[in-house]
């Protein structure tokens, strides 16, 4: 099963992580002093915040996939692309 994962860099932990937790309607999963995570099913996403990142936005982007045959797949889709 596939899922996006997002990466959020914050200046406040206690700040974006009140307001993500109003915007899914959930609490995060995962929390630590600098960093939080929601793993939503609608939207399929990982979303993480933190205020490790070298800048404030995103961070960065990408798949999570529960095996790697689900990577060899995504792998397989991007190989016939060029």
């Amino acid at each position: 099963m596939k899922r996006l994962h997002i990466h959020v860099g914050v200046e406040n932990i206690e700040e974006a992580t009140r307001f993500y937790s109003a915007l899914f309607g959930a609490q995060p999963v995962k929390t630590k002093a600098d960093y939080a995570k929601w793993l939503l099913d609608d939207p399929r996403v990982n979303f993480a915040v933190s205020t490790r990142a070298n800048k404030k936005g995103v961070d960065h982007l990408g798949i999570q996939v529960d095996d790697n045959s689900e990577l060899d797949e995504l792998r397989g889709r991007i190989q016939m692309q060029g």
